[in-house]
């Protein structure tokens, strides 16, 4: 079953009038990452992913050149970096997010993006009646126990053992 992270943009805020500019980001192979590369980077904006892969792939060829490789070799190598682009996809388009001041608001399991947003926004929506739509605020309980302040006795650390030695040996001294 295909996992989908949830993505908001962080000027815009994680609120409800924000929701149509999340963005849901399937992971695992990416078909048309692998097969048209260049146009797929275009089109989902990761420019300096695309930066990066002409690059690689100048280099590969640039560099099996010089060392003599044929053709075919040469193929399979861009045949290689093209598998590998279909994989990294989904990571490619997160690292852009981040890099974008994006955050990653879930993780969602579903069978496809319209199940996975129903998911989502049915998780979202219950947490958002209870909050003042504040993502970032978190319950952490009560202040952390200090030392002699009445009310909050601070944690003990377990007695020590008769004779006061911890570890293998019962004695001081005593033989092995």
């Amino acid at each position: 079953m295909p996992v989908y992270t949830v993505h908001a943009p962080v000027n815009g805020g994680a609120d409800l009038a924000s929701t149509d500019r999340f963005i849901f980001v399937r992971d695992g192979f990416h078909f048309w990452a692998a097969v048209a590369s260049l146009p797929w980077l275009v089109w989902h904006r990761l420019w300096l992913a695309l930066i990066g892969w002409l690059a690689l792939t100048i280099a590969i060829a640039f560099g099996l050149r010089a060392l003599g490789a044929g053709g075919g070799t040469i193929l399979f190598a861009n045949f290689l970096v093209a598998v590998l682009m279909g994989f990294e996809a989904a990571s490619l388009r997160r690292w852009t997010f981040s890099r974008r001041n994006w955050r990653q608001l879930d993780i969602v399991v579903a069978d496809d993006e319209e199940a996975a947003e129903q998911r989502f926004f049915d998780r979202w929506t219950a947490r958002q009646r209870g909050l003042t739509n504040d993502q970032w605020a978190v319950e952490r309980g009560g202040p952390p126990p200090t030392r002699n302040v009445p009310g909050q006795p601070f944690s003990k650390p377990p007695p020590m053992p008769q004779g006061g030695i911890i570890g293998l040996f019962p004695e001081p001294g005593g033989s092995r």
